[in-house]
């Protein structure tokens, strides 16, 4: 697709270790994970045709979180 193989991958890797160090990067897999997560959540969401900011002030009323 964009001719990207094993040793460009390597080369990136190489090139975030040396950015942010090994100390960082569970931090950065688990937020990557978490923003693909709820984007995933949201999409499938919006396919169900539920409408979801009307859905995200109920759960806030429901906790007691205040709504902006």
């Amino acid at each position: 697709m964009f001719g990207i193989g094993v040793p460009e991958l390597l080369i990136i890797l190489v090139i975030i270790l040396i950015i942010f160090g090994v100390g960082k990067l569970p931090d950065i897999g688990l937020a990557l994970g978490k923003g693909i997560n709820n984007f995933k959540k949201s999409v499938s969401d919006n396919r169900d045709g539920s409408n979801a900011p009307a859905k995200i002030e109920n759960e806030k009323k429901q906790t007691g979180q205040a709504v902006s």
